[in-house]
């Protein structure tokens, strides 16, 4: 059927080039139509691209990528967006196109122009060294058996074990000597977990399972609760046909003293922000908050002090940012944009945190996610603080170039009574600067960091993170979560192969206590 769409395609252009001719002749050549220069072309190339590139999401400048990744990579995604066929190589409009094949030419064109050869990183200013934390790793490693597939790590506060997730569908506990035990067998990889305390003093966890790993739409994913008092834990699904839900966050937002959900339904290429609203005798009516992929992350506060929870949400695909919903008091929400980012960013991770203390709640982000259509190595990847100006609107204050970034986290891990933040990369430099796979990064001064790239990178690829006091002494530690499948598939640096601890499922950076100056 495309060859036909092509054939037919080219003997319309050949009758339209007949009938200009004739007419052309007919009319003489003083009536000749105006042909562009190749400078005028660039020009509606650009306009062209800022109309139909920056409709769906931010507009991606053509310095963000190199030529050839624009080229190769991108265009051809593009085009498919765009209505525009492609067949051996090239490219064809049809009846189901958005624009002509001369404004696609023109648009490719553009890019060609105005992109880079090459993209220039930022320098380094990091050291290597283990600044407030030591390394505790597990006794007992089962070299003989799966590979470390980590994809969530959290700690319980109610029980006090660290639980993790896994690929391979394990949900594990781990004591304070960093010894396994498996929970439950899941219906699929658990993504994240919310804890509840329960009156009698036991705690139950409600978890996110994905249903499938990899990018889908399939409505494979659910929530399931579990009873964690006993030996042989009661697992209960209460919400099933999620698209891909990878966070989830709680609150009573409509006041009616029941709990209700929020859901990060990640999708692929359709997903959506969800409120799962408790009706009573423990069932949900599902309602789509906003209905794009993409939602990765949300905190929950009252924004506008008016007494009501609402919805802080990170979306992480195609149109990438972050927005707000204001609880309407009605059931449903009011949408308000604050951050928006180019696609090519790769964003994954943010939090919203006072880092100056003037009392307004910033936002730490981090871009990073580089395994699509541009896997190049980027130098607007990393670690961005946005501070807050008032009435929710932020200017950049803080950028720290770490390759691959996927996750940040921030507390006062030196004990001086300011924030600083860890960050873990999942597409580092593997080549040159392995050791960015963990950025440790001590507040100095407001808005300035010094960085410390933690020698961990050995020890496993991080691809989850927890925030707590592990050891109860008072301070913060860190615990990473290692995963390590997949590896021939998702690195990015041609004859690399992985050299770090295949089997670890996860690690622990043990805060060893306030910084002495």
């Amino acid at each position: 059927m495309g060859h036909i769409k092509l054939t037919s395609n080219k003997l319309a252009m050949g009758i339209v080039a007949v009938v200009t001719a004739a007419i052309f002749v007919l009319n003489g050549c003083d009536n000749q139509p105006h042909v562009n220069t190749p400078a005028e072309d660039i020009t509606a190339g650009k306009q062209l691209s800022q109309k139909y590139c920056g409709n769906c999401h931010r507009y991606p400048d053509p310095q963000l990528l190199d030529k050839s990744t624009w080229e190769r990579g991108i265009m051809p995604q593009m085009a498919k967006q765009l209505g525009i066929q492609s067949e051996m190589g090239g490219y064809y409009a049809d009846e189901h196109s958005a624009l002509s094949m001369a404004d696609w030419q023109r648009i490719m064109a553009y890019y060609q122009k105005a992109a880079p050869a090459k993209l220039i990183m930022p320098a380094r200013d990091a050291v290597t060294d283990w600044a407030n934390f030591k390394l505790k790793l597990s006794p007992v490693i089962n070299r003989k058996g799966a590979t470390a597939m980590t994809t969530m790590v959290k700690l319980n506060p109610y029980d006090g074990f660290i639980y993790t997730g896994d690929a391979g569908n394990n949900l594990l506990k781990w004591d304070a000597g960093l010894n396994a035990k498996l929970v439950k067998k899941m219906p699929s990889p658990v993504s994240d977990v919310i804890f509840n305390r329960l009156p009698n003093g036991g705690n139950t966890g409600v978890f996110s399972c994905l249903g499938v790993l990899p990018p889908n739409d399939y409505l494979k994913g659910s929530l399931e609760s579990i009873d964690l008092r006993t030996s042989k834990p009661v697992m209960k699904t209460f919400m099933d046909s999620l698209p891909r839900p990878v966070f989830t966050a709680s609150a009573d937002f409509n006041k009616d003293g029941l709990q209700d959900y929020i859901v990060c339904g990640y999708g692929n290429t359709r997903g959506a922000l969800f409120l799962l609203q408790q009706k009573g005798n423990n069932t949900y009516e599902k309602k789509v908050i906003r209905a794009v992929p993409g939602a990765i992350q949300a905190e929950i506060g009252d924004y506008n002090n008016d007494g009501w929870p609402d919805v802080m949400c990170l979306f992480a695909q195609a149109d990438e940012g972050v927005w707000m919903f204001l609880n309407n008091k009605k059931g449903g929400f009011v949408t308000q944009n604050l951050l928006r980012f180019p696609p090519v960013y790769g964003t994954n991770s943010f939090q919203l945190v006072d880092m100056n203390k003037d009392g307004l709640k910033d936002i730490v982000y981090t871009c990073g996610d580089n395994n699509d259509y541009s896997s190049i190595l980027k130098p607007y990847h990393g670690v961005y603080v946005f501070s807050n100006l008032g009435n929710w609107k932020f200017k950049q204050s803080y950028f720290h170039h770490i390759n691959g970034a996927s996750k940040v986290m921030s507390a006062d891990f030196d004990g001086d009574c300011d924030r600083d933040m860890a960050v873990i990369a999942f597409f580092p430099d593997f080549v040159n600067h392995p050791q960015e796979g963990f950025t440790y990064l001590e507040q100095t001064a407001t808005w300035k960091f010094k960085a410390h790239e933690i020698p961990i990178n050995r020890y496993g690829r991080w691809i989850a993170m927890e925030v707590a006091d592990i050891d109860h002494d008072g301070d913060q530690d860190i615990v990473l979560g290692n995963f390590s499948i997949y590896a021939d598939r998702l690195i990015n640096q041609k004859n690399f192969k992985p050299n770090w601890d295949i089997y670890r499922p996860l690690v622990v950076l043990e805060n060893k206590g306030k910084k002495v100056n």
